[in-house]
């Protein structure tokens, strides 16, 4: 018999095969770089690099006039020696719009950030090991990335949320009463698990049937980095996925996905773009105000774990944040209110007293 080769290392073999692909775009030197990064760096983290790094040598293509006629190959590691600090801030405000190909990309405040960071340990690099001798990356500002308040759904419109998927196709008729009839369940039991346990998407996906355990009520999940967990559920979550998993034992799928837990329309393990647009569907019938997104789910899950608990380490524990100061940047107007609380939560005497006249 094979051996089963689970959706994160399939997915880790297809990101390396396309890594592979993205290299070939860059100038040769780059490579090193790459192979010294990959001991600490998923190959997600990895491509998202070779992107960010490609980006900048099309610049220095298309806007540097010492560049113009060169070609990518071209391009060796002294070269980085000629970029100066204002070279740099140009290319931060190239990045704010630019053509790629037919389409026109722009960057907020997180992808300049997230740009420039990768430039940054690039040079960091070839710098270290003296390979250059200038590093002007740490001459330009990285963008501030300010705080937005965190969109997720009160507890009525959870109720809502799920309401609508168990009963909103009740009136629906033909074809379309029959995809809903089908999917029903499967979208309950998802968006119940999202809402109940705060995976992550990718780690929605990525379940097997096996990571399933109702003995102990929770599911073993492959956190970013590669790392298991065992996340716990309540009842409600359970209920949903053993009515769930009832329908999926009369589904039959297409070899190589048998194991996956949620299974798509063409009987295939489901993706990252199919959840996402199922929750789009389904939320957009409960509130119009609100982008609600898998992520956001997590963050309500998040929240409600902190208002119910108080304990930031517990929720970044569940959450698998690496780094407690993640959570507490995304609950930082949550602390503020608490703190608030705490200024009449300690009273010092039982009464003021009067003051005489």
């Amino acid at each position: 018999m094979d051996k089963k080769v689970t959706y994160h290392e399939q997915t880790d073999v297809d990101n390396t095969l396309r890594l592979r692909d993205v290299l070939k775009t860059l100038p040769p030197f780059c490579r090193d770089f790459f192979r010294a990064i990959e001991p600490r760096t998923t190959t997600k983290t990895r491509i998202s690099y070779a992107y960010d790094i490609r980006i900048f040598f099309q610049f220095l293509l298309e806007q540097n006039p010492a560049f113009r006629d060169w070609s990518i190959d071209a391009f060796t590691v002294d070269v980085l020696d000629q970029i100066t600090a204002v070279d740099l801030e140009e290319y931060e405000e190239y990045l704010k719009v630019y053509q790629a190909g037919d389409k026109t990309e722009t960057n907020g405040e997180r992808g300049l950030k997230r740009k420039m960071s990768s430039l940054r340990s690039f040079y960091a690099y070839y710098f270290k090991r003296e390979m250059i001798h200038t590093n002007p990356t740490v001459l330009v500002d990285v963008p501030k990335i300010h705080q937005k308040s965190i969109i997720r759904l009160e507890a009525d419109e959870v109720a809502l949320l799920l309401d609508y998927i168990e009963h909103g196709g009740d009136e629906l008729t033909g074809q379309k009463k029959v995809y809903y009839e089908k999917t029903k369940d499967r979208d309950l039991a998802l968006v119940t698990l999202l809402l109940g346990t705060g995976v992550r998407v990718s780690e929605c996906v990525g379940l097997d049937i096996e990571d399933v355990d109702f003995k102990n009520n929770g599911i073993k999940v492959t956190r970013k980095g590669g790392n298991e967990m065992f996340v716990y559920f309540g009842d409600e979550v359970a209920e949903a996925l053993k009515k769930y998993i009832e329908v999926r034992a009369g589904i039959t799928p297409v070899a190589g996905h048998e194991h996956a837990l949620f299974y798509s329309a063409q009987r295939k393990r489901i993706n990252v773009k199919t959840v996402e647009n199922l929750v789009k569907k389904y939320a957009s019938q409960v509130t119009t105000t609100k982008k609600i997104t898998p992520h956001k789910l997590r963050s309500t899950y998040g929240t409600t774990l902190y208002q119910e608990t108080g304990d930031i380490y517990l929720v970044a524990d569940v959450l698998g944040h690496k780094d407690v100061n993640t959570t507490k940047k995304h609950y930082a107007a949550m602390d503020d209110a608490r703190r608030r609380q705490a200024a009449t939560a300690v009273r010092l005497r039982e009464s003021m007293p009067e003051h005489e006249e």
